[in-house]
């Protein structure tokens, strides 16, 4: 990744786990009536042919890491677990009684915050009560965020039992003053012994994730940090990009100044270290941000082109309805969006009331639904094509002349109908979507929304 190209194309953009993107959500004409339409519709398609996937939110931590954007709750109250677990088994019920039969589970996946800060029996509590309303698919894949400090073997045996057989721990990196800047201390031994303990239990897949340009972090810290991932062998590696976003997530990033963080070159250089790193140990590259072994299902997923990108993630499978439940939550119908309300009190109160705790969303129309599947194409297979009339819209020529720039610094190829996305455009990914994203493109924001794109 040379700098020219760096300087060029470092912008800020979305990291495109939804189109569109969350601030270009159309809020003032959502509405409950038409997202429950789009739910039973979505809910009807799926549900008997391929199930549908339950992310479930877990925010409570008891520190907060400061390179994290996610929404939490910082205490070391356990007592929270309990309310909480039944809150959200009363939130899955509203949507059990909208559908009118069983859910048939194909995916679910606990999100954070720390779901390890729960208990293995509230877990389990948690689970029993979604599967007395709820059947699991014949074939089924349940994953959690592990942290590991506080995963334990009863954890991970609990959730096997479960059907759980994917965890990921959230490794960042181990240079101790990296770990003090971002207040996430955990040594390799605490790592060595989670992915150790899951292995030994059954886990098929375990995940190490990996940030570069930390606070302080350098070069030589990439290097050790995935040294050492590599003597653990994990079977699946998310190597991203610390998204700096002081604006919107408060004082938590706020705890270190602009100057300790890498420049755009240092992180690109860090970038290029680690991926050849990876490559050269057998990784193959998954699209944005992701490695595997061949024998993982996230790279079988890749061979096949079933590999789908949400707000979980990629996962190795795609479901039309994802439902996500607890505070924060996002859910994603298709052809509709949903978030829930932020604070955990309010969320609490709303489903005790019975009343479906979303505050805002956005019904996809007709040329959201094209362009979504165009970056859902180039951020899962690095190539799309609009050689038929549900792929074509009308500001494609251009998107196209918009693109010629890209193409002339070698960062993607046109063939007949059809653009693939170079070895050496992979890292620019993001920025190939932008002209795609016309949202964006009709309404350029006047203030940052989003993080670099280096």
């Amino acid at each position: 990744m040379c700098n020219t190209l760096v300087s060029k194309y470092n912008v800020a953009g979305p990291r495109y786990t939804s189109y569109p993107t969350v601030p270009y959500w159309e809020n003032d004409t959502f509405s409950l009536k038409l997202w429950k339409q789009t739910l039973l519709k979505s809910f009807e398609e799926s549900n008997s042919s391929e199930g549908i996937s339950l992310y479930i939110h877990l925010p409570f931590c008891e520190s907060m890491c400061t390179f994290c954007g996610c929404n939490k709750r910082i205490t070391k109250n356990h007592t929270v677990e309990i309310p909480y677990v039944n809150s959200i088994l009363k939130e899955f019920e509203l949507y059990c009684d909208l559908f009118g039969k069983k859910p048939i589970v194909k995916q679910i996946h606990f999100g954070g915050g720390t779901p390890t800060f729960f208990s293995p029996e509230h877990l389990e509590y948690l689970l029993l009560g979604i599967f007395s309303r709820a059947k699991k698919a014949d074939v089924f894949e349940f994953s959690f965020e592990g942290h590991p400090n506080n995963t334990t073997k009863e954890h991970l045996e609990t959730l096997y039992k479960n059907g759980f057989e994917r965890v990921c721990y959230g490794v960042q990196d181990y240079n101790p003053k990296v770990q003090e800047a971002i207040n996430r201390i955990q040594p390799f031994e605490n790592v060595a012994r989670a992915t150790i303990t899951a292995r030994k239990i059954g886990y098929k897949s375990v995940g190490h994730d990996i940030i570069y340009g930390l606070p302080f972090q350098t070069e030589v810290d990439v290097k050790n940090t995935i040294e050492k991932t590599i003597e653990l062998s994990p079977d699946r590696i998310a190597f991203y990009s610390y998204a700096h976003v002081p604006w919107i997530k408060g004082n938590g990033q706020r705890g270190y100044n602009e100057t300790d963080l890498p420049t755009p070159q240092q992180k690109a250089m860090q970038y290029k270290l680690g991926k050849k790193m990876l490559l050269k140990a057998d990784y193959i590259e998954i699209g944005m941000d992701h490695f595997a072994l061949k024998t993982d299902n996230l790279y079988i997923a890749q061979q096949e082109k079933t590999i789908h990108r949400n707000f979980m993630g990629y996962s190795s499978n795609k479901t039309q309805l994802m439902i996500g439940l607890g505070v924060s939550s996002i859910g994603d119908s298709w052809y509709s969006f949903v978030q829930n309300v932020k604070n955990v009190e309010e969320y609490q109160k709303l489903v005790d009331d019975r009343i479906f705790p979303v505050f805002r969303g956005h019904i996809l129309n007709e040329e959201d639904l094209i362009i979504r599947q165009h970056i859902l194409n180039l951020m899962c297979q690095f190539e799309t094509s609009w050689d038929t009339q549900n792929t074509y819209f009308n500001e494609l020529p251009e998107v196209l002349i918009k693109l010629e720039e890209l193409a002339k610094d070698g960062l993607i190829e046109f063939q007949y109908k059809k653009l693939i996305v170079t070895e050496k455009g992979r890292p620019f990914v993001r920025n190939i979507c932008l002209p795609f994203d016309l949202r964006l493109q009709r309404n350029m924001p006047k203030t940052q929304l989003f993080s670099m794109t280096i």
